[in-house]
Protein backbone atom coordinates (compact mmCIF):
# COMPACT_ATOMS: atom_id res chain seq x y z
CA UNK A 1 0.00 0.00 0.00
CA UNK A 2 1.40 3.46 -0.78
CA UNK A 3 1.51 6.43 1.48
CA UNK A 4 -0.74 9.35 0.37
CA UNK A 5 0.27 12.72 1.91
CA UNK A 6 -2.86 15.19 2.22
CA UNK A 7 -2.14 18.74 2.16
CA UNK A 8 -5.64 19.62 4.48
CA UNK A 9 -5.00 23.25 3.78
CA UNK A 10 -5.57 22.40 -0.06
CA UNK A 11 -9.33 20.84 1.07
CA UNK A 12 -12.43 22.51 -0.09
CA UNK A 13 -13.88 24.28 3.19
CA UNK A 14 -17.71 24.40 3.32
CA UNK A 15 -19.42 27.22 5.39
CA UNK A 16 -22.52 24.88 7.46
CA UNK A 17 -25.76 27.33 7.96
CA UNK A 18 -27.18 28.30 11.18
CA UNK A 19 -24.25 28.95 12.89
CA UNK A 20 -22.40 25.65 12.87
CA UNK A 21 -19.09 27.02 11.61
CA UNK A 22 -17.23 25.54 8.36
CA UNK A 23 -16.15 22.12 7.61
CA UNK A 24 -13.54 20.25 5.21
CA UNK A 25 -13.49 16.83 4.74
CA UNK A 26 -9.68 15.55 5.23
CA UNK A 27 -9.51 11.79 5.29
CA UNK A 28 -12.30 10.19 2.75
CA UNK A 29 -12.72 7.36 -0.25
CA UNK A 30 -12.11 9.99 -2.81
CA UNK A 31 -8.97 11.57 -0.94
CA UNK A 32 -7.30 8.62 -0.27
CA UNK A 33 -9.49 5.86 -0.76
CA UNK A 34 -10.19 5.52 3.29
CA UNK A 35 -13.15 2.78 3.45
CA UNK A 36 -13.95 2.57 7.37
CA UNK A 37 -13.16 6.27 8.28
CA UNK A 38 -14.04 9.88 7.89
CA UNK A 39 -11.96 12.86 9.06
CA UNK A 40 -12.43 16.31 9.19
CA UNK A 41 -11.61 19.58 10.08
CA UNK A 42 -13.81 21.70 11.71
CA UNK A 43 -13.99 26.03 12.51
CA UNK A 44 -15.75 27.47 14.86
CA UNK A 45 -16.20 31.31 14.80
CA UNK A 46 -17.86 33.40 17.94
CA UNK A 47 -21.48 32.41 18.42
CA UNK A 48 -20.90 29.39 16.47
CA UNK A 49 -21.95 25.81 18.18
CA UNK A 50 -21.22 22.62 16.89
CA UNK A 51 -23.47 19.40 17.61
CA UNK A 52 -22.01 15.85 17.20
CA UNK A 53 -25.15 14.19 16.57
CA UNK A 54 -25.97 11.07 18.07
CA UNK A 55 -25.26 7.60 15.57
CA UNK A 56 -26.31 4.22 16.61
CA UNK A 57 -23.40 2.72 14.20
CA UNK A 58 -20.76 5.44 14.70
CA UNK A 59 -17.88 6.52 16.70
CA UNK A 60 -16.81 9.66 17.11
CA UNK A 61 -13.52 11.54 18.25
CA UNK A 62 -13.18 15.26 18.03
CA UNK A 63 -10.14 16.82 19.47
CA UNK A 64 -10.02 20.85 20.23
CA UNK A 65 -6.42 21.53 18.42
CA UNK A 66 -6.42 25.53 18.87
CA UNK A 67 -8.87 27.64 20.55
CA UNK A 68 -10.70 27.87 23.29
CA UNK A 69 -14.73 26.46 23.99
CA UNK A 70 -17.14 25.09 26.51
CA UNK A 71 -18.10 21.16 25.55
CA UNK A 72 -21.27 19.99 26.87
CA UNK A 73 -21.92 16.38 27.83
CA UNK A 74 -24.71 15.24 29.32
CA UNK A 75 -26.15 18.34 30.02
CA UNK A 76 -22.90 19.54 32.03
CA UNK A 77 -20.00 22.14 30.58
CA UNK A 78 -16.97 21.60 30.60
CA UNK A 79 -14.26 24.38 29.68
CA UNK A 80 -11.70 22.93 26.76
CA UNK A 81 -8.97 24.25 25.08
CA UNK A 82 -6.02 23.21 22.88
CA UNK A 83 -5.27 19.51 23.53
CA UNK A 84 -8.53 18.48 24.75
CA UNK A 85 -10.74 15.81 22.96
CA UNK A 86 -13.82 13.54 23.72
CA UNK A 87 -15.32 10.10 22.47
CA UNK A 88 -18.03 9.53 21.57
CA UNK A 89 -20.06 6.05 21.36
CA UNK A 90 -22.52 5.03 19.69
CA UNK A 91 -26.36 6.88 20.41
CA UNK A 92 -23.60 9.30 22.51
CA UNK A 93 -23.98 13.01 21.51
CA UNK A 94 -21.89 16.18 22.36
CA UNK A 95 -21.75 20.12 21.92
CA UNK A 96 -19.05 22.13 21.33
CA UNK A 97 -19.31 25.99 21.24
CA UNK A 98 -16.44 28.65 20.78
CA UNK A 99 -15.03 31.04 23.66
CA UNK A 100 -12.00 32.95 23.66
CA UNK A 101 -10.54 35.55 20.71
CA UNK A 102 -9.26 33.13 18.26
CA UNK A 103 -11.11 30.37 16.12
CA UNK A 104 -12.37 27.19 17.44
CA UNK A 105 -10.63 24.41 15.19
CA UNK A 106 -11.65 20.86 15.92
CA UNK A 107 -10.41 17.63 14.16
CA UNK A 108 -13.15 15.25 14.14
CA UNK A 109 -13.02 11.82 13.49
CA UNK A 110 -15.79 9.31 12.64
CA UNK A 111 -15.43 5.45 12.09
CA UNK A 112 -17.94 2.78 11.75
CA UNK A 113 -19.55 0.33 14.66
CA UNK A 114 -17.60 -3.03 14.27
CA UNK A 115 -19.62 -5.26 13.32
CA UNK A 116 -20.80 -8.33 16.44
Amino acid sequence: MATKFIKTGDCARVALPGGRGQVAEILNPDLCGAKNVLGMLRWLEPGETFDAQAREDRHQLIYLMEGEGVIVLERKEYAAGKGAGIYLGPNETASIRHTGAAPLKLFHLVVPKAGD
